[in-house]
């Protein structure tokens, strides 16, 4: 905390400064970070930063969509915390530009249900961990769902064992297919197992354990063999609450659309005391999302799997200071 920026919006610089490092929390494809930001008097601009593409792994920029929308949620979050009801305009399809711009839309009251989600922005971590085997309760489930219709996106808990088993496959098809790629190789091997210097990446505390023969869903192996040690007879969880995060259409209008409701669910998921990682692998291979399409009924767009369940504490993966993150005020941006 204590940035100091540019004042806007009618707040002070240090509170600037508090809503952009809550926009700086978001989750992000390796931790990538693919956001700038603009201050200025009027308005704050969430900018993708184009040098941080993972063309192997996300060449349509799906997630890095995603994860700006993530981070739009979080300054959404805390502008309301200061009094300020964000009155948002999105741009994901300009050529150059903000893909997303927001103004003072008039006062906003604080809410508990707010408060709550925004100490979660500081509380959540991805975490690549194994679970306890113990379900996810039904009124979570819900909150969950709802999370995600308050966004405009539908959550959908794969249950059926059939459906499970499919996905199961699909994830491991894709995690394969992946694998087959060099230059996928090469990408997860520059984000993950970074340098504790670092303030991007993957670092060996934030990796998890390795993958084993003996786990039932695909996992991707961020340890490049410097992974959290697995105690004896500690798997990975046998029954996690798998749960598709969809947009009700394509594009890149709903990609930033679901990215806000991907961390409006993870927040209250933190909120509720659960902890929760991502199977990417599906979503990131044309073939299996098809497949998952299909599969979840054709109506919808799935955007993200996310695995959820009761995990211990993770340490935080590393952040970029927010001086970083900033673009002049005066001079077009190149990172879009």
């Amino acid at each position: 905390m204590g940035v100091t920026t540019a004042a806007a919006l009618g707040l002070s610089s240090e509170d600037i400064g508090m809503v952009l490092e809550a926009g700086a929390q978001a989750p992000s494809l390796h931790n990538s970070q693919p956001w700038r930001f603009r201050v200025l008097p009027e308005a704050i601009e969430l900018h993708a930063d184009l040098t941080r593409r993972l063309p192997s792994t996300d060449p349509d920029d799906r997630e890095l969509r995603l994860a700006c929308g993530a981070a739009l949620l979080n300054i959404r979050l805390a502008l309301h915390s200061k009094g300020v009801r964000p009155l948002v305009s999105l741009h994901p399809a300009a050529a150059s530009g903000p893909l997303a711009v927001v103004t003072h839309g008039g006062t906003a009251r604080m809410t508990e249900d707010i408060a709550a989600l925004l100490r979660a922005v500081w509380q959540r971590h991805t975490n690549r961990r194994p679970f306890l085997d113990a379900p996810v309760p039904i009124a979570h489930r819900h909150m969950l769902v709802r999370a995600a219709q308050t966004e405009r996106t539908w959550l959908q808990m794969i249950t059926d064992r059939d459906q499970r088993a499919r996905l199961q496959r699909m994830v491991a098809l894709a995690h394969r297919e992946q694998l087959d790629d060099p230059a996928y190789r090469v990408e997860l091997v520059t984000w993950t197992s970074v340098d504790d210097g670092r303030n991007d990446g993957v670092p060996p505390r934030s990796a998890g354990p390795a993958p084993e023969s003996q786990d039932e869903w695909t996992l991707r192996d961020f340890t490049s063999g410097q992974g959290t040690p697995r105690r004896p007879g500690k798997d990975f969880e046998s029954e996690p609450l798998i749960a598709v995060l969809s947009s009700h259409f394509e594009g890149e209008l709903a990609q930033l659309q679901a990215g806000q409701a991907m961390q409006r669910v993870l927040l209250t998921a933190t909120a509720l005391g659960l902890a929760a990682s991502f199977l990417s692998q599906v979503i990131e291979v044309p073939t299996t999302r098809g497949e998952l399409r299909r599969m979840i009924g054709g109506g919808v767009h799935p955007q993200t799997v996310l695995r959820i369940g009761f995990g211990s504490p993770v340490p935080a993966a590393p952040r970029r200071p927010v001086a970083e993150l900033l673009l002049p005020t005066s001079s077009p941006s190149n990172c879009h």
